[in-house]
Formats: structure tokens, C-alpha cells, sequence
């Protein structure tokens, strides 16, 4: 069985190798491709989202292959109908976005993924940029290392607030959500959870409150979204959402860039109704050169790092290499995105 490993400058080819050599116990026959991701941003490609590299590399790549494990590179309609062999495509992602899945299950590939790959790395960096938002700690540094010693910042009104007695609302509960909810109320704060698919019971369990999004945004001083992008929450905080917020509400968007309507938020933070902005995903990544953030008052703007850990990288390439165990040994796959195929 050959087996492609198609890496990139993150889940490395060489690291997808040796996870598979060790869930396999054997040394099997590889297939090589390296792809730039992420130091050339990704994008679409041949009907894909968000993949690094080209259809005919894949191609290329994929002779007579029967298992594919990757990150980034594209597997669309083309790539299936040039690799008549390639039964299983398994991608180290929270989802499959590369792949054309209506394609994979029309030549009848199985697809699966990484989900919780890169939660605790998510949460921990969702924390620190409530944080750095809520205490100006990226701007203040930012003054004093440009030569201003802004004293201030001292000034009754404009200090940050503690997290201990505040109102954190959280967008979105799956396992990043869950896992910044311990930390916030382990801090002291109370904290609001909107999220329809939860159960009402396992966010009470972890210290926090069920509520409607409209009722989470009047009263949280803090909102972190942490939502899953779909057809449904895109642009779900929007002009008419961000209005409810209460006067200098912190607003941290760590998850993915749809799920935020930007356009309001230069005035919003400009009048004060905005009291900081934290940012690691976008509408556009990279943001264009005439980005109407960049002069915009209080905002931390970070590039798309949240589940940039070593931590991450490695796990996400076992996760891939033991769904390769699974299809090796006949046993059921466990993360797939199109199980139709299955039968």
C-alpha cells in the first residue's frame, strides 16, 4: 500500500511519516509532497476552501496511492477522477474543507478529520487575547516599546477590568468553548454560554448559565465567539447584535472570521460603544493593505495563531495516522465527514 504525506510548514510531511510508521508498526511505502501553507496564505482552490498548493501537484503526488493524510492540500473533483486507486483521504483539520466531499464519495473515498485537534491550544489563546483586550496589554506594550510611557492608562476611565466579578458571554460551546468557560470562572467571572446544540446540563455542570444571544450580549461586558462557521452563523453578531452590547464591551473573535460582521466595527470602537477589540481571524486573511481596523483605537490583531502550538502539529498528525491504523487493520473509521460511503 503506498501512502501520500502531503505536509506543509506546520503538520510537516516528516511528522505525518513518523506518526503513521508508529501507528502502523511497519514501514510502509510513502509518497511526498511539502506544500508553503502557511507562510503563502491558503485559499480556494478548484472548488475547495481554504488549501495550499495545486490540483496537478496532488496529481502528481498521488500515483498509485491508495491512503492520502494531509492538511492543506486540495482534493477536489479532478484530483478524485486522476486517482482511481485513493480510498481513504484522512485530514488533519477540525474539518475537511479541502476536500470536495461530494466528490470523494462519488469514487467512493472515505474522508475523515481531526476534530479537538487544536482545542486546548484555541482556548488558551482565546484567554490570553480576553486578556490582553480587556487590560490594553498588547497596545500599552506597543506605546511604551514606540518610546510613549502612557501613565495615563492609570486614569479611573481608562483602566481595564478584572475578569474576577465580570460577565464574560460565550458564542459557541464545543471543546474550546467548554474549556475557556473553566478558566473564566476559575477567575471568577460569570459566564454566559449561547449555543442551541449544548446541553443546558453540561454548561451548568462547568459553572456557567444557559442564555438566549440577544440576553448574552445586553449583559456581558466581555464576548468571546466561539461558534462553528456555517450557512447559519455567518455574520451572526452583526450591526443589530453588536448594538446591544453594553457601552465599552470587549469583543474577542478567535474562531472564524464569518461569524463577525467587520464593517461596523471601526466606528463602533472610534465612539467608545467598542471599549477594545480582539482579533486572530478575519473576512479577508490576510486583511487588505486599506483595512479600515488598522487606525481603528484598541484593537489586538494577531495572524490567525490560535491553534498555532507544537502540541497541536503533533496531535493532529496522530489523529490522521490512527485513522490510517483503523483503514489498515479493517476496523471503523472514527472522524468521517461523508459515512455514506461506507456502505
Amino acid at each position: 500500500m503506498r501512502i501520500l504525506a502531503a505536509g506543509d510548514e506546520f503538520v510537516g510531511t516528516e511528522l505525518l511519516k513518523h506518526a503513521v510508521r508508529a501507528e502502523l508498526g511497519t514501514e510502509p511505502a510513502f509518497s511526498e509532497l511539502s506544500l508553503p501553507w502557511p507562510v503563502v496564505p491558503f485559499g480556494p482552490v478548484g472548488g475547495v476552501n481554504e488549501a495550499s498548493g495545486t490540483e496537478e501537484q496532488v496529481i502528481e503526488a498521488l500515483a498509485g496511492a491508495e491512503v492520502a493524510v494531509t492538511q492543506m492540500a486540495p482534493f477536489t473533483k479532478a484530483v478524485f477522477a486522476a486517482a482511481p486507486e485513493l480510498r481513504l483521504v484522512s485530514v488533519s483539520r477540525g474539518g475537511p474543507v479541502n476536500v470536495d466531499l461530494a466528490a470523494a464519495t462519488e469514487a467512493g473515498v472515505a474522508v475523515t478529520y481531526a476534530p479537538g485537534r487544536n482545542a486546548g491550544a484555541a482556548a488558551e489563546f482565546a484567554v490570553g487575547m480576553i486578556l490582553a483586550a480587556m487590560r490594553r496589554l498588547a497596545t500599552s506594550s506597543a506605546e511604551l516599546l514606540a518610546g510613549n510611557w502612557r501613565g495615563d492608562y492609570y486614569a479611573y476611565d481608562k483602566t481595564g477590568i478584572e475578569l474576577d466579578g465580570s460577565t464574560v458571554g460565550l458564542v459557541g460551546y464545543g471543546a474550546i468553548g467548554s474549556r475557556v468557560t473553566k478558566v473564566l470562572v476559575a477567575f471568577g467571572a460569570r459566564v454566559l454560554v449561547s449555543d442551541p446544540y449544548a446541553d443546558p446540563a453540561a454548561i451548568r455542570a462547568d459553572g456557567a448559565v444557559p442564555a438566549e444571544l440577544d440576553e448574552l450580549l445586553r449583559a456581558s461586558q466581555v464576548v468571546s465567539l466561539h461558534a462553528r462557521l456555517t450557512e447559519e452563523t455567518h455574520h451572526l453578531i452583526n450591526a443589530e447584535k453588536l448594538a446591544l452590547l453594553p457601552h465599552g464591551a470587549v469583543l474577542v473573535n478567535t474562531a472564524r472570521g464569518g461569524l463577525l460582521d467587520y464593517a461596523p466595527l471601526p466606528e463602533l470602537l472610534r465612539s467608545g460603544k467598542l471599549g477594545a477589540l480582539g482579533l486572530d481571524v478575519y473576512d479577508v486573511e490576510p486583511p487588505p493593505a486599506d483595512w479600515a481596523l488598522r487606525d481603528a483605537p484598541n484593537v489586538i490583531a494577531t495572524p490567525h495563531l490560535a491553534g498555532a502550538s507544537r502540541q497541536t502539529a503533533e496531535r493532529a498528525a496522530q489523529i490522521v495516522a490512527a485513522e490510517v491504523g483503523r483503514y489498515v487493520r479493517g476496523e471503523s473509521l472514527a472522524h468521517v465527514a461523508n459515512p455514506e460511503v461506507l456502505g
